[in-house]
C-alpha cells in the first residue's frame, strides 16, 4: 500500500474539516488534525492523528510541522457565526485573523507554501446580482465576512512576496452529513438551519424563522446549499491542483440553485413526513435576502462539480444522522 501523504488540517474535528478529513485518506493523504476542539469534537478525528492546539500559538504549530513534514496545510479554524460575530467581532478578528496571520507565519518557518483557505459567500456581503461570481465586488456586511475578506487579502500578499500558493474556496451554505453514517453537523448551539428544522420536527422547540419580508417570493431568505461531502471532493481537488503547481485562484462552492426558508421546511416534510413547527421573527442583522453561486470557475479549475446536493439528498443525509444522535 503506498505511503499516505501528510497534510495538516486545522479545524480537522469540525463539521466541515471532519468530513473533508475522511475523503483525504480515502484520496491518499495523511490527515493530521489540529483544533482546540472549542467548536469540534475529538470523536470526529478518526482518519489521522490529532493535535489539540491553538492556531495562534505559532510555537507548538512549528513543531508539529517539524514532526509531521506536512506538503500543504488545510485551514479550517476560524468562528463562523454571523450572528455572534455582530456581538463579539473582537473574538472574531482575533482567531480569524489574528490566528491566521500565526498559522501563516509558522508555515513561512518551515517552508510550506501551499494551503486551501475554508472562506465564505459572506465576503460578498449584498451582491448587486444573482447568482454571484467570483468577480463580484466583495463588500462583507458583518464581521464575520470582514474577517474572511481580510484573511484572503493577506494570502493576495504571500503570495506576491513570498512565493506562497493558495486555493480560496468560498463556500455557500454547507449542508448534509456523510452518507454512511459516521459523522454529520453537530454544534452548539446549533446556528444552521437544516439541522435546527430536523430539531423542530423531533419534538424540540418551533423553528424561528429570522424574517417574512425580504424580497423574495415567499418573503424568507434564499440560500444556495452545498452538501458536505461535495465541499469535501472540492477541497481535495484544489489541494491536488496546488500540489501539481497551480497558482493560487479562488473560486465558489455552490450549486447554483437557491432555495428559501419555506421551501426547506417544505422539503422536510416530504422525507420525514412531519410538519414543522414554526414561528416568524424579525430579521437578523447581517442577513442578505439571496446569495446563490456561479460555479463555472470551479468547474473549469478543478474540474468539480456537486454530486450530493440536491435537497433531497442533503436533508435525508442530515435526517439519518441526526437520529443516530438521539438513540
Amino acid at each position: 500500500m503506498p505511503e499516505l501523504i501528510p497534510v495538516l488540517v486545522t479545524g480537522g474535528a469540525g463539521y466541515v474539516g471532519s468530513h473533508v478529513c475522511k475523503l483525504l485518506h480515502q484520496s491518499g493523504f495523511l490527515p493530521i488534525t489540529y483544533d482546540d476542539l472549542s467548536t469540534g469534537h475529538e470523536k470526529a478525528v478518526r482518519w489521522g492523528p490529532f493535535i489539540q492546539g491553538d492556531i495562534a500559538d505559532g510555537e507548538k504549530l512549528v513543531e508539529v510541522f517539524r514532526e509531521y513534514q506536512p506538503v500543504a496545510v488545510l485551514h479550517f479554524a476560524a468562528k463562523a457565526y454571523i450572528g455572534e460575530s455582530m456581538v463579539l467581532p473582537a473574538e472574531y478578528y482575533r482567531t480569524n485573523v489574528a490566528g491566521s496571520l500565526s498559522l501563516l507565519e509558522a508555515m513561512r518557518r518551515v517552508g510550506i507554501t501551499k494551503l486551501v483557505f475554508s472562506s465564505s459567500c459572506a465576503t460578498y456581503g449584498i451582491p448587486a446580482q444573482q447568482p454571484i461570481t467570483e468577480d463580484e465586488v466583495q463588500a462583507p456586511i458583518n464581521p464575520y465576512g470582514q474577517t474572511k475578506l481580510i484573511v484572503e487579502k493577506v494570502l493576495q500578499d504571500f503570495a506576491a512576496a513570498y512565493q506562497f500558493s493558495s486555493a480560496i474556496l468560498r463556500y455557500f451554505n454547507a449542508a448534509g452529513a456523510d452518507p454512511e453514517g459516521e459523522i454529520g453537523e453537530e454544534h452548539d448551539p446549533e446556528p444552521h438551519l437544516i439541522p435546527n428544522v430536523l430539531k423542530a420536527v423531533s419534538g424540540g422547540d418551533p423553528l424561528v424563522i429570522h424574517g417574512a419580508d425580504y424580497p423574495t417570493p415567499d418573503g424568507t431568505c434564499i440560500r444556495d446549499y452545498i452538501h458536505v461531502c461535495d465541499l469535501a471532493t472540492a477541497h481535495v481537488a484544489a489541494l491536488r491542483a496546488l500540489l501539481e503547481g497551480r497558482t493560487s485562484f479562488a473560486c465558489n462552492l455552490g450549486t447554483g440553485r437557491g432555495s428559501s426558508v419555506l421551501e426547506i421546511l417544505t422539503a422536510v416534510k416530504k422525507i420525514t413526513g412531519k410538519s414543522v413547527p414554526h414561528d416568524f421573527g424579525p430579521r437578523r442583522p447581517g442577513d442578505p435576502a439571496e446569495l446563490v453561486a456561479l460555479t463555472a470557475r470551479a468547474h473549469d479549475l478543478l474540474g468539480w462539480k456537486p454530486s450530493h446536493s440536491d435537497l433531497e439528498t442533503i436533508i435525508k443525509t442530515a435526517w439519518q444522522w441526526h437520529q443516530s444522535q438521539l438513540d
